[in-house]
């Protein structure tokens, strides 16, 4: 891949929250370097952006899948399909996200993402920048839609193999802290270098807040699966909106959280901690019927999924379409809110070194938008590369 320089439009600078003009050179599929005085370069391709905007490309760190397909049980040859469906929204880096499934399932997941991430993913998809283990690890009582059969104590010999099986591909691992060996698994993750998320749990605001005390460093989708806020008791969710240190994960489809309660929790929570996710399954992208998520029957109707309990079993969301509603429910505008989908979720699972912003030395991911105040993707580039889409 040559240099092309991209010119003519602005960019969004994470630093300053704001977009400015500025002449983005790209080298071998990375920003090489963002010239602020827009000269045209003489020595590349040039490439206008003819007044548009460039952000960058959107990262997902809890998605079980999209497009059809399910990170629990896809295939070497089903994988591209399913991480090209990703970059054709915009998403342009995933956490494959494991739901819970019985241990040679899950053991073949695995090895499905980290060959993909070995063989540097394919082209015109979505990047893999790791593996969020979402499963097993749970209470019975705020279990969701993950079947109380499929879930079972931390207990060292299990997950060592686990999370040996994940490394050296980067890890996240959501669980409840208060199971008993929940802290020494904390622990484990966080000495190799795994990031922990508290997750469907039953954990008291205490509980909740010695487990980020101890290295735990995000609430999983906060609100949903977790012990409430009354005045009494502020529960899980009071200590996700409480924990300044900690990341709080937020489902924006205005299903899972009420746009008012987003909105409270836009306000209660610092802005480089707040993370937006989609905890899109198969369904994603596709008509509404039957579908799956870790290989159980969902129902989706009008968008909305539902297993045969009757529990949320994920959504339908893109990234970009969340951070459209959340714009749309908190009156924010689209440069107050992208940090959320981009370089915080990047930063949260330690990946920030690569992706999340427009910055030279990190992976050419960018989408083009028409206009901030009314976003609408143009294109989407992955690896400086632009991939077909149907916008």
């Amino acid at each position: 891949m040559g240099k092309v320089a991209f010119c003519g439009g602005k960019i969004y600078d994470s630093k300053t929250g704001s977009f400015v003009e500025a002449t983005v050179i790209c080298r071998d599929g990375m920003f090489e370097s963002i010239d602020y005085s827009c000269s045209r370069p003489l020595d590349c391709d040039v490439k206008s952006m003819a007044g548009r905007y460039m952000i960058p490309g959107l990262v997902d760190v809890h998605t079980h899948g999209r497009g059809g397909y399910d990170f629990t049980g896809v295939s070497d040859e089903t994988m591209p399909r399913l991480m090209r469906s990703y970059a054709m929204v915009g998403t342009t880096s995933v956490m494959a996200t494991l739901a819970s499934a019985k241990l040679p399932s899950l053991r073949d997941s695995i090895y499905v993402a980290n060959n993909y991430r070995a063989m540097g993913g394919a082209p015109g998809c979505a990047n893999l920048i790791g593996i969020h283990l979402e499963g097993r690890y749970l209470n019975p009582s705020k279990r969701g839609a993950h079947p109380e059969a499929l879930l079972a104590k931390p207990t060292r010999e299990e997950y060592s193999e686990l999370i040996s099986l994940m490394l050296p591909t980067p890890a996240h691992v959501s669980f409840a802290p208060e199971l008993e060996g929940g802290k020494q698994f904390i622990t484990y993750l966080k000495d190799l270098g795994a990031t922990v998320g508290i997750a469907h749990t039953a954990a008291s605001y205490e509980e909740a807040v010695q487990a980020v005390s101890v290295g735990a460093t995000s609430f999983t989708h906060t609100f949903n699966a977790m012990v409430g806020i009354t005045h009494r008791a502020p529960g899980t969710a009071g200590a996700a909106l409480a924990c300044d240190q900690a990341y709080a994960e937020l489902i924006c489809d205005g299903f899972h959280v009420h746009p008012e309660v987003v909105k409270l929790v836009y306000r209660c929570k610092p802005k480089d901690k707040l993370v937006l996710i989609t905890d899109s399954l198969e369904a994603a992208g596709c008509p509404d019927g039957t579908y799956g998520i870790a290989g159980l029957p969902v129902r989706v109707v009008n968008g909305r999924a539902i297993n045969a309990e009757g529990a949320i079993a994920g959504s339908t969301l893109s990234m970009f379409g969340a951070i459209c509603n959340l714009m749309r429910y908190t009156g924010a505008t689209l440069e107050e809110v992208l940090p959320a989908a981009t370089i915080n979720p990047a930063r949260m699972v330690g990946a920030d070194s690569l992706i999340g912003s427009i910055k030279a030395g990190k992976r050419a991911d960018f989408i083009i938008i028409d206009d901030p105040k009314h976003p609408h993707i143009s294109s989407v580039y992955v690896s400086a590369e632009k991939i077909h889409t149907d916008f």
